[in-house]
């Protein structure tokens, strides 16, 4: 299995390294930062047939559409609440 290694894909700098991961599910993963990102990421387990070509395309591939759907403008979000008092509608009485 490989180490970590560091490399730069496009302007940013990708460090990535093989720890363990302790929440489930649990084993050998490749976690990844990248320059001016203060999130961490672990997208995928180590594996025994891994090389730097196939695990830099796999991260890159993924941070890249992550940056996609990052910039994406929100959703709009229905709100479900329960229904107010019906407005009062004023009578207008006639002479």
């Amino acid at each position: 299995m490989i180490q970590g290694f560091t490399f730069e894909h496009g302007d940013r700098t990708y460090t990535c390294t093989v720890e363990k991961r302790t929440a489930p599910p649990a084993g050998m993963w490749w976690w990844f930062a990248v320059s001016r990102d203060a999130q961490r990421y672990a997208i995928m387990e180590a594996a025994s047939g891994d090389t730097q070509t196939s695990v830099k395309s796999r991260i890159t591939a993924y941070y890249e559409n992550l940056l996609r759907i990052r910039a994406l403008p929100p959703e709009p979000r229905h709100q479900f609440s329960r229904p107010g008092r019906p407005k009062s509608v004023k009578t207008v009485e006639q002479d």
